[in-house]
């Protein structure tokens, strides 16, 4: 049975699939296409949901409570079907819990809920994880949206990231897909980041601290994605060479560290969820042309 959903509320479409409760589509009343398609020449991915880590482990193992367990990076939920629970013109929401596929990987029973609501020319999606289990539960969480760059009817124009609070957060660097533990000088100037492909010749830009909760990414003056984000303090910004597109992340979790442990809980952000008890994620995205 197709689980998968459209939202429309006249200011904007989206499309969102059971696998992995992803978003397919964000579509503008006008047409335009705010989000990546997918296409496999440069990365499948839309805008996965990452949990229960984020980023790679070394040797695509992770340690739990002692013993190791084979986890490829970003985690499963992105590769698992959701059951979708509700669905209205403007809403929708989709649930996973533990199963003997993730028990074989993640030994804990769960719950991951997956909201999406529009909200005039935007959308807000909202995350909750419950640990149903009757002992701690470790885990990272995060977000992956692809937009388009350039951005619908801005082709030929100069790109930009603006942070709230012109903050300038330091620059880490993935290694192999590892965190690297040195900081680099923050390439923002004032709050302000213009975006050149060069950026990402070392594959990823990775602030784990200091890049506040929210964002502009766009043209000045012109088109733009107001993003704003809550309960994960780490953020990455991806593109893939040559690639049309624009990954922004907000995460509770990095990769593990180049020469560290495989241990779940020594990657950096990791967090301890008592049994019985819930978290809550969320992002905003408002498309302005």
């Amino acid at each position: 049975m197709d689980q998968s959903v459209r939202l429309d509320n006249g200011h904007i479409s989206v499309a969102v699939a059971a696998l992995g409760a992803e978003l397919q589509s964000i579509t503008g009343a006008d047409g335009s296409e705010w989000l990546w398609h997918g296409d496999e020449k440069y990365w499948t991915g839309r805008a996965p949901v990452l949990f229960p880590i984020v980023g790679k482990t070394p040797s695509d193992m992770i340690g739990i409570e002692g013993k190791n367990f084979a986890m490829a990076s970003h985690g499963f939920a992105r590769r698992k079907n959701f059951e979708l629970i509700q669905a209205d013109a403007d809403y929708c929401q989709y649930r996973l819990e533990a199963d003997d596929e993730t028990l074989a990987q993640y030994p804990f029973q769960f719950r991951l809920q997956v909201e999406y609501r529009l909200v005039g020319a935007g959308i807000s999606v909202t995350s909750t994880i419950t640990n149903m289990d009757e002992r701690g539960m470790p885990f990272q969480f995060g977000y992956h949206p692809a937009f388009v760059w350039p951005l619908p009817g801005a082709e030929g124009k100069v790109h930009e990231i603006r942070l709230s609070g012109d903050a300038a957060p330091a620059l880490q660097r993935l290694h192999n897909g590892l965190l690297t533990t040195q900081r680099q000088p923050s390439p923002f100037r004032a709050g302000r980041l213009r975006l050149e492909a060069g950026l990402f010749a070392e594959d990823a830009m990775i602030f784990s601290e200091g890049a506040g909760d929210s964002l502009v990414y766009g043209v000045a003056g012109g088109q733009r994605i107001e993003f704003s984000w809550s309960g994960l303090p780490n953020l990455a910004l991806w593109t893939k060479r040559g690639a049309p597109f624009l990954c922004i992340e907000p995460w509770h979790g990095t990769a593990a560290k180049m020469n560290g442990s495989n241990d779940i809980m020594h990657r950096p952000y990791a967090l301890m969820l008592k049994p019985g008890t819930a978290r809550t994620f969320g992002y905003k995205a408002l498309f302005k042309r």
